[in-house]
């Protein structure tokens, strides 16, 4: 499941509505629902979000969150390492060797590790 996908089965069950009206709601199949919810398919079109994002109803910050987790949830995520460095390549293929493996608090780790560095990085850049 990706992280919009689970969010908007969260939406979805929080205001009692089946997957088969909401997809009729929205012109898309039931399947294609069941799909993006599950993360066999990735992110929905700008204009499907966008009809998502009306049909719940949801304004502000809220919608802001929504288009972001549709974009961080693809769930064949592709790592471009050209033009970097071998190590940088290594690691992409060894997390994608290995990510089915860890925890999700190994993962929640990883995640911060990461958001540090980049913190760090930015603030040496200013």
């Amino acid at each position: 499941m990706t992280p919009f996908g689970e969010r908007v089965r969260d939406l979805r069950r929080q205001r009692g509505i089946s997957q088969k009206r909401m997809a009729a709601d929205l012109g898309v199949s039931a399947a294609y629902l069941s799909a993006l919810e599950h993360g066999r398919r990735g992110a929905p079109t700008w204009a499907l979000l966008q009809k998502i994002i009306g049909y719940f109803n949801i304004i502000w910050d809220e919608a802001e969150e929504l288009q972001r987790l549709a974009a961080v949830s693809h769930p064949r995520a592709v790592v471009d390492t050209a033009g970097l460095s071998p190590a940088a390549t290594a690691l992409a293929n060894r997390l994608a060797g290995a990510i089915a493996e860890l925890s999700e608090a190994d993962i929640s780790a990883l995640d911060r590790c990461l958001d540090e560095a980049l913190s760090s990085r930015r603030a040496k850049a200013k």
